[in-house]
């Protein structure tokens, strides 16, 4: 099995994809530090469905232009995202009313 290394300054279709999943993630991060849990949970969400995707359909290891660190490091933001946004709105659903 021969495996061609892909330049890092060339954009390939699951490099993209996996900084789609990423950008996503990171957006889920930030959301959920202006407590918008759902939202949060959804860019999460979204995140890591698009880098388990990438991760999976990925041919070759890192060099290849497959996007798996990239999916790699989607999951993992995504997954963040996704518990933070939990953690938001149970700290939401647990505060007082204000009257």
């Amino acid at each position: 099995m021969s495996l061609s290394v892909i330049a890092a300054d060339v954009m390939t279709p699951g490099r993209a994809w996996s900084l789609v999943g990423v950008a996503l993630g990171v957006a889920g991060v930030v959301l959920s530090a202006r407590r918008l849990g759902v939202a949060a949970m959804a860019c999460g969400a979204v995140g890591v469905v698009i880098g388990a995707l990438v991760v999976l359909m990925a041919r070759g290891g890192p060099g290849t232009g497959y996007g798996i660190v990239g999916g790699y490091v989607a999951l993992v933001v995504g997954v963040l995202a996704v518990v933070l946004g939990v953690i938001r709105r149970g700290a939401r659903a647990a505060a007082p009313p204000a009257s």
